[in-house]
């Protein structure tokens, strides 16, 4: 059963990204992503990675594609005022030629794991308490570090935006 899980959420990964290359429309490539992203949450919580499932879905299924989605529904952009792309599914399909010899290499690397128990593993692997100790015992400084920098950046994007905002309205 966990095999029948595993390539659809495998499926659904692969089918959202192409989803995502191929749209011309924005917010369609958006929701392609929020498919792909949700995916990979779903590959973590098979591996019993709880935290890692939980950053994929509040992080960047939530938080990240929220602002995404806002920013384009903000710009309201007109699928007329697209710039032209004629060679786009030839640059993917080349991209794709490309990426062969990475995924053949990963492949035989794969192919050429000792033959060893690939069940899930009971116990503290992808618990969040450990991340936690982790993170708040040995890199708290740069834990606090990065949450001012985020806040600068805040309030840098508010103050900009509002200074964009009163330009327009006098000119």
């Amino acid at each position: 059963m966990v095999d029948i899980i595993f390539v659809g959420l495998s499926a659904f990964a692969i089918i959202g990204a192409i989803i995502m290359l191929f749209y011309k429309n924005p917010m369609y490539s958006a929701l392609g992503l929020l498919v792909s992203m949700l995916s990979v949450a779903g590959l973590f919580a098979l591996l019993n990675a709880t935290f890692l499932f939980m950053v994929q879905i509040i992080v960047y299924a939530g938080a990240v594609l929220t602002l995404v989605l806002f920013i384009l529904m903000f710009l309201n952009i007109q699928e007329d005022k697209l710039p032209k792309e004629p060679q786009k599914n030839m640059l993917i399909i080349i991209g794709a030629i490309i990426m062969i010899p990475f995924n053949i290499v990963i492949l035989k690397a794969v192919s050429q794991l000792p033959n060893s128990n690939m069940s899930i593993i009971k116990g503290t692997f992808g618990d969040i308490k450990p991340i936690g100790i982790q993170l708040y015992n040995n890199w708290i400084v740069a834990f606090e570090l990065i949450s001012i920098l985020l806040l600068v950046a805040l309030i840098g994007a508010v103050v900009l935006a509002k200074r964009r905002k009163t330009k327009r309205k006098t000119s």
